[in-house]
């Protein structure tokens, strides 16, 4: 059988580049996924005691880019949502991401917002050259921050010291002199109405869209022909680990149930200096579900399992170059994705990387 399109994976690069094809270019496309669910790493779903949870940890919605925005609200209404996440820190929660409130709950103070810019400037280290993740904590917030809040929590997410990290890992969490302890600060922000996987199921709706579930493309891709390949998998892998396989992060979720309406007092709450695990989630705080239980997952991350995060290492990121050259050759290819990428990518710059990559494609 003949498909002018054949996109690997049903997370959401895969299925934006599918839904666009399918409803503006109106040409059948065939979707191969590996897993026994569409949606990717923002799959959702019911558990047993009938609690939505995050199947493969907690994804929040924001973004300041309307285009996105406007696309994804074609295929799901949206419950206001604004995140807030708790660090704890010498037996004290503390919000995050640092704000005025942080430094005062933190050092038992009471500063204002001009007070605390101050405060931060003085405990900042200058340093001639920022390389590091490291580089990066020590020269907005200094020595005895990154240490309570940082270090710690940086070296159990990725078992390296934040020293051997690029500045991309501690340059994506802000820090303010105001009051705000919204975790995000974009226009947009929100949780799905029915949750990821029915938005998702919305996005696949078109008759012009096959889905082919708990099938490696490879195993069926000399059965069928077509014109147009989008890869959105592992790139190491597409080329058979010529040049090696590259280093992900993976996380080990453990989810508990609790004869309890809540569990604890943000959505997310870190640990960087207690316990095994990273954080804490409560999904009910997320989805706003009403429900008389409520469900949590505890995060270990450990390398080696399900590829999650790229390891932003310069040695690691040279290693992908390799392949990179090689994506760069092909002529009927599209290469799109965290995994195919080796790059992390939030939701909204994902489907935005996919509606631009459409645009492209329906130029040829």
């Amino acid at each position: 059988m003949h498909y002018k399109y054949l996109v690997v994976g049903a997370g959401l690069a895969g299925l934006t580049m599918a839904e666009r094809i399918a409803n503006v270019l109106n040409e059948k496309v065939l979707v191969v996924e590996r897993r026994s669910h569409i949606g990717g790493n923002v799959y959702d779903s019911y558990n047993e005691d009938g609690i939505l949870i995050h199947n493969y940890g907690p994804h929040i919605f924001h973004t300041n880019d309307r285009g996105v925005y406007e696309y994804l609200s074609g295929f799901t209404k949206w419950r206001d949502f604004w995140h807030r996440v708790l660090t704890y820190v010498d037996g004290n929660l503390i919000p995050m991401p640092i704000t005025v409130e942080t430094i005062n709950k933190l050092y038992n103070l009471n500063l204002n917002c001009f007070e605390v810019e101050d405060f931060l400037r003085k405990q900042a280290v200058e340093l001639d050259e920022i390389k590091t993740s490291k580089d990066v904590a020590l020269s907005k917030v200094g020595p005895d921050i990154y240490a309570k809040i940082f270090e710690n929590y940086t070296r159990k997410q990725w078992g390296i010291d934040p020293a051997e990290l690029d500045t991309s890992v501690i340059s994506r969490i802000p820090v303010r002199t105001n009051r705000d302890t919204r975790y995000f600060n974009d226009k947009y922000q929100g949780m799905p109405l029915h949750g990821y996987t029915k938005m998702c199921e919305k996005m696949a709706a078109s008759k012009n869209i096959k889905i082919l579930l708990n099938t490696d493309y490879r195993e069926i891709v000399g059965d069928i022909s077509y014109d147009v390949m989008i890869y959105t998998g592992a790139v190491d892998e597409f080329y058979n680990y010529k040049y090696g396989r590259l280093a992900y992060r993976s996380i080990k979720f453990v989810f508990e149930t609790y004869d309890t309406e809540k569990f604890q007092e943000a959505p997310v709450v870190n640990y960087p200096n207690d316990y095994d695990y990273t954080r804490i989630t409560e999904y009910k705080q997320l989805t706003g579900q009403v429900h008389h239980k409520t469900t949590i997952s505890k995060e270990f991350p450990y390398d080696g399992g399900e590829p999650y995060y790229p390891f932003p290492t310069a040695e690691h990121r040279k290693q992908y170059e390799m392949y990179a050259a090689d994506m760069a050759k092909e002529e009927n290819i599209i290469f799109i994705g965290r995994l195919s990428e080796y790059r992390y990518y939030n939701m909204d710059a994902v489907v935005r990387r996919a509606l631009d990559e459409f645009e492209k494609l329906r130029k040829r």
